[in-house]
């Protein structure tokens, strides 16, 4: 196994490669669609992928451009996201957003752009592969990041903008909109290194319990963060009246939640025979989180 920078690292010299390798794109839909993929982020999705493929014996370069398709797909979602008829957000990771910088039409087809990117990388990667664990590792990207994942999420957090937080409404859309895409992170590398069904259903129960937690802080940030250390707009949410998990429980009551969450994600990898230490570090650091 190695640290999260170097598998961090991996991804950012891949990025733009991987992007690049997919043909002539026209300016300025390859400004904008770089401009946000080489824009930062800590790159967990990717990692967490690669990490899960390593611990189960997998091939780190087979599973690269896996790694890269989601992180693509991420952005994507951030773009769009930040969007006027979304969030409405001026600022993303420190940078102004994409559509402050092309405008809205670039924006959403840089949007568009970096899912279909992905989807491309991933089919051709899956048929040079040979076998079906690609074509595996596609359809849980995918899935995770389709309507009934991510984008079902999504859709539910602009819908109920205003209506009282109710725990199961919440907890539905941090399921979705944050959790499905680490699943889909660890369970395809799982997949990618060829494990079993009940050792990828750890992954996902894992991932599950990670991603809530890392909302939940989002969460927390979003009332007690720092904008030059986030990166972003904080004090969104409750200008929103976006369902929250601090407006459901407080801060304290989400500080609670988040820890019981990070031990239920540890508790997932008893089942699994690998060294499992890269996860656990990963789940317990978390709770020091200030970006």
């Amino acid at each position: 196994m190695k640290l999260f920078d170097e598998y961090r690292q991996m991804t950012e010299q891949a990025l733009i490669p991987m992007l690049s390798s997919l043909g002539d794109i026209p300016s300025p839909l390859w400004e904008a669609m770089s401009y946000s993929l080489q824009g930062g982020g800590k790159r967990i999705r990717p990692v967490l992928l690669l990490a899960s493929c390593d611990m189960a014996g997998g091939n780190l370069s087979a599973a690269l451009p896996f790694a890269c398709a989601l992180e693509m797909i991420h952005t994507y979602s951030l773009i769009h996201d930040d969007l006027p008829a979304m969030d409405n957000d001026d600022l993303r990771r420190g940078q102004p957003t994409n559509h402050k910088v092309f405008g809205e039409n670039i924006a959403i087809l840089a949007g568009d752009g970096l899912l279909n990117a992905a989807a491309e990388l991933m089919a051709g990667s899956a048929v040079k592969m040979g076998d079906l664990r690609g074509c595996r590792a596609m359809e849980i990207i995918m899935r995770h990041a389709g309507v009934t994942g991510m984008i079902a999420g999504q859709t539910e957090d602009v819908t109920s903008e205003g209506q009282p937080p109710y725990e199961d409404t919440v907890r539905y859309i941090h399921e979705r909109k944050t959790a499905d895409l680490l699943e889909a992170a660890v369970e395809a590398g799982l997949a990618l290194a060829g494990a079993q069904e009940k050792e990828m259903a750890a992954g996902r129960e894992y991932a599950l319990h990670l991603g809530m937690a890392f909302q939940m802080t989002d969460d927390l940030l979003d009332v007690t963060g720092n904008e030059d250390k986030l990166g972003k707009s904080v004090g969104k949410d409750q200008e929103q009246n976006k369902m929250t998990w601090v407006a459901l429980r407080g801060i304290d009551g989400t500080r609670e939640d988040a820890h019981r969450e990070i031990l239920m994600a540890k508790e997932a990898l008893a089942s699994l025979s690998w060294d499992t230490g890269f996860f656990a570090d990963f789940a317990e650091s978390l709770q020091e989180r200030k970006q």
